[in-house]
């Protein structure tokens, strides 16, 4: 299965950013794209449309973490600083790959490919939007297989 194709085929079809990541990923978490794309309807462009916020795509991937890496007792504190590590990495990979996390910014400097952009490169995906898509899953599936095989 190609999350990355899926996600830029959701997108395509008219799910934001999130939705799309988010989608293309529920399965890692045994869940369907149906059960969360609802959740993040708010937060494409960069939290409702404003693109001042942090990039959909980002949102999307830290949502598919939360679902792979619940934490879903308030007492299970482990839990808590686990999927913190997780997201927090998440958005330091996301970071070095494309310098921004914020919509605006990442609008204004428009990143595009690159060799740390493989699945938009094998893709063929050039827009702007795609490119953080696909890549935000790419590093999602990274760190949900790294994290399952220290498991």
């Amino acid at each position: 299965m190609d999350r990355s194709a899926i996600a830029y085929q959701y997108h395509k079809e008219g799910w934001n950013c999130a939705q799309s990541v988010a989608g293309a990923c529920a399965s890692l978490a045994g869940r369907t794209p149906e059960e969360v794309m609802p959740l993040l309807g708010g937060f494409g462009g960069g939290i409702g449309g404003s693109h001042e916020e942090v990039c959909g795509a980002l949102s999307g991937g830290v949502l598919a973490l939360s679902l792979c890496f619940p934490f879903a007792e308030k007492s299970d504190q482990e839990a808590k600083r686990n999927i913190y590590r997780i997201v927090k990495e998440f958005r330091r990979r996301f970071f070095e790959v494309f310098g921004h996390t914020r919509c605006g910014e990442l609008l204004q400097a428009r990143p595009g490919i690159s060799e740390k952009t493989p699945a938009a490169q094998r893709l063929g995906i050039s827009a702007h939007c795609d490119v953080m898509i696909v890549t935000a899953v790419e590093l999602v599936e990274a760190l949900v297989q790294e994290e399952r095989e220290q498991a």
